[in-house]
């Protein structure tokens, strides 16, 4: 990889006729770059579609290639990512479904809206994995018809497809179905096999543990797995598995919303912490059973459970203490009514005090008070609150230094003169000069400190407040990153891109 061409690739002050000749030479990674970019015309699409390889199908997701620059003889892949984002001829489907790679085959499976007679087509094909693309993706009538096929990996496909009809799902799940006369693991190997979790082999595709005694057992657990994440599947039907002996299908009873309230009360006894983890952050439990998840021993069940949507206030005040909540706005704080902030704010535990400080919303006078706040963790959590003054996001600064820093650092509201000060914070603060080489008023003195830090300095390389002398000299910088950044800035020279361009 060439970085400072990858990174000039990205440039958005690029000029045209540099563009030209940056497609004219593009290599892969080049051309990947080049096809993310918005200005790139149709003739510069087409031209880098013909020069490299594999770039056709990102222009056409992109949509700068269109069905009139496309042959599906000649740019199978490219056509086939047109027929995907829905921009393809019907006609190519039927080209591409006698296509001799199976995998190309499987990708065309996937695509929606294809002619009944290459669905048809493709239901029947001689590799299982193109027919199970197909079920996972198919209409309801064709994922009916497939939920029945006699080979299991077709029906774990069916399984997972939302678009399945309940009764078929059901009857995958309960047996009702005539047994699977196939699996992947029988079509390979003698049976009874199990495959070695740490198999040698390199050109071996089958998961690990994979097994089959003549039942296709493991193929027969993946379905049901399935088809219990499956909305699609009744929830009664679904509801039997709560006992069931296997810990994976329990599992996937945990998230599901539509299930009786016994059921949920079943999985929160159950042995397996991370069952009652998912279950914790359901939001279809009850309050009785969330206050009983509050008393639960395992750290993530209660750190989940704060999650919650539905948890009550006096229950999340007391996992703020106990729980490890992160730095994240809690979706039942992003939902407190004014007088629950209020609340929230005056808290005599600071713990508690930060769940509304990460709050992007508060009124003037919460706001200022949690930034005045004598916990410098409350205060970190409100410091990139906007509207704050300069002069009390300084006074946060001050007061609490390193704890508080990056936070002030990355308020969207933090004048040039403020990030100049803190970018000379002794000792230097790493997180701050991350925030401050990304911030949009970072001023070329505080972008110049942030060069000389390991993590920020390809953050900062690629600012457009950066000299432009200063983007040039960086183009000969050790770290790659920073010379990809530095490439892709927009204060680069014009005598600097031809000089890249020119470059052997």
């Amino acid at each position: 990889m060439n970085p400072a061409l990858c990174g000039l690739a990205a440039n958005a002050a690029l000029p045209s006729e540099l563009l030209d000749r940056l497609v004219e030479t593009a290599d892969g990674d080049v051309a990947a770059e080049l096809a993310r970019r918005a200005d790139l015309s149709r003739t510069q699409a087409v031209a880098l579609a013909a020069r490299v390889a594999g770039s056709g199908v990102p222009l056409a997701y992109a949509g700068t290639l269109g069905a009139d620059d496309v042959d599906p003889v000649a740019q199978p892949d490219t056509a086939l990512a047109l027929l995907d984002a829905g921009r393809g001829r019907p006609e190519w489907a039927r080209v591409l479904a006698a296509d001799p790679l199976a995998g190309r085959r499987e990708r065309l499976a996937a695509c929606a809206g294809l002619p009944g007679d290459v669905v048809e087509r493709l239901a029947a094909d001689a590799d299982i994995r193109v027919v199970a693309e197909l079920a996972l993706w198919a209409t309801a009538d064709v994922a009916g018809r497939l939920a029945r096929h006699p080979h299991a990996e077709v029906r774990r496909a069916a399984a997972v497809n939302e678009a399945t009809p309940p009764d078929l799902l059901a009857a995958l799940i309960g047996g009702a179905l005539p047994p699977a006369a196939r699996c992947l693991v029988c079509d390979r190997e003698q049976v009874p096999f199990v495959h070695d979790r740490q198999c040698p082999r390199p050109d071996c595709d089958l998961p690990p543990g994979a097994s089959c005694d003549g039942s296709h057992e493991s193929t027969v657990h993946a379905m049901r797995h399935a088809a219990l994440q499956n909305p699609a599947t009744p929830a009664d039907v679904a509801a039997g598995f709560a006992d069931h002996p296997s810990m994976h299908l329990r599992w996937a009873l945990a998230a599901r919303p539509d299930l009786p309230s016994q059921v949920y009360e079943r999985l929160a006894v159950d042995t397996v912490p991370g069952i009652r983890a998912d279950l914790a952050e359901n939001p279809a439990i009850g309050e009785a059973l969330i206050r009983v998840l509050a008393a639960d021993r395992g750290h993530d069940v209660r750190r989940r459970l704060a999650h919650n949507p539905r948890v009550p206030l006096d229950v999340l005040t007391e996992l703020a203490g106990t729980a490890k909540i992160g730095a994240t706005l809690l979706p039942r704080i992003a939902a407190a009514s004014p007088a629950e902030v209020t609340e929230l704010a005056r808290y005599p535990q600071p713990a508690v005090r930060m769940l509304p400080a990460r709050r992007r919303d508060l009124p003037a006078g919460i706001r200022d008070a949690l930034a005045a706040d004598p916990d410098a963790k409350v205060v970190a959590a409100v410091a990139s609150h906007p509207g704050l003054p300069e002069a009390q996001l300084r006074a946060m600064a001050d007061r609490y230094g390193a704890h508080v820093v990056a936070g002030v650092a990355g308020n969207p509201d933090a004048t040039a003169s403020l990030l100049d000060y803190l970018a000379r914070h002794e000792p230097p603060v790493r997180k701050a000069l991350r925030e401050i080489a990304r911030h949009p008023r970072a001023t070329a003195p505080a972008l110049l400190a942030c060069l000389a830090d390991p993590r920020a300095g390809h953050v900062a390389a690629g600012h457009p407040a950066l000299p432009p002398q200063v983007v040039t000299e960086l183009l000969g910088h050790a770290d790659w990153q920073v010379v990809r950044a530095a490439a892709a800035n927009p204060s680069l020279p014009r005598a600097a891109m031809e000089g890249l361009l020119a470059r052997p």
